[in-house]
């Protein structure tokens, strides 16, 4: 019953903090350092998960194994301006195909 409580909150404070943003006034958000830092503000913030997800262990140590494989392969499709769906299957098929190896 506890896990329903915390998904209760945890959706009443985003709602909260959506409302907030709601809440600022378009002066605010038309200075160009506020529309500098909402351009690159989530970008960092899914970088940073990323290389959380891929390179860290069970006990938060730093880990490359199957998984560094499959976002260096994401990358390189990036890099070659892969559609997204193809990005998205060759980081699996590489990450797949490196734990089938052991890896």
């Amino acid at each position: 019953m506890s896990v329903w409580i915390a998904i209760g909150l945890t959706a009443v404070g985003c709602y909260l903090v959506k409302l907030l943003g709601l809440l600022v006034p378009a002066g605010a958000l038309e200075r160009p350092l506020v529309q500098r830092l909402s351009a690159l503000l989530p970008v960092a913030l899914l970088a940073a998960l990323t290389a959380q997800q891929a390179f860290s262990g069970a006990d938060g140590a730093l880990v490359v194994d199957a998984r560094a494989a499959g976002l260096a392969a994401a990358g390189l499709a990036l890099v070659l301006r892969a559609p997204f769906l193809v990005v998205i299957a060759a980081a699996v098929a590489v990450t797949a195909a490196v734990r089938a190896l052991g890896g």
